[in-house]
C-alpha cells in the first residue's frame, strides 16, 4: 500500500501522514500548531488558547520580537524550546512551561545564551 508523506509545517520535512513527531525539527505537531502548555490544537490566528486560556503570542528572548508559540522564533529562527530534564523524558518543551506537558515533571532547564543558529 502507498503511504503519503506531508510536509511538516515548521521545516518542511516530508513525513508519513501518521507521524506525531518531526524526525528533522523534533516538532511534537508536525501538522498543525498545538498550545505549548496543554497541547490543544491551535490556529496562528489565535490570541489564545480556549482548552486553558494560555496567551500564544509571546516576546522573543532573543530578538525582543513579538512571535507565535511555537518551536522557533518567527523572526530570529531561533529556538523557543529546551529538553525536560527527566532522563526517561527528555521531551522538548516550550521555554515557559513549568512543567513536561509529556512527564509532568518540574522543568529546571533554560534557554541557551547564545544557541546555535538553524
Amino acid at each position: 500500500m502507498a503511504t503519503y508523506k506531508l510536509p511538516c509545517i515548521h521545516c518542511g520535512h516530508l513525513l508519513d501522514e501518521a507521524a506525531k513527531l518531526c524526525s528533522n525539527c523534533a516538532s511534537s505537531s508536525p501538522f498543525g500548531y498545538a498550545c505549548p502548555a496543554c497541547k490543544n490544537p491551535v490556529v496562528l490566528t489565535d490570541a489564545i488558547c480556549s482548552d486553558c486560556g494560555r496567551g500564544l503570542y509571546i516576546g522573543c528572548p532573543y530578538c525582543q520580537g513579538r512571535t507565535f508559540a511555537q518551536p522557533h522564533c518567527q523572526l530570529c529562527g531561533r529556538p523557543l524550546t529546551v529538553g525536560c530534564t527527566n532522563k526517561r523524558c527528555s521531551a522538548p518543551q516550550f521555554f515557559e512551561n513549568k512543567r513536561c506537558t509529556a512527564c509532568g515533571k518540574k522543568i529546571k532547564a533554560k534557554l541557551a545564551a547564545n544557541p546555535k543558529e538553524r
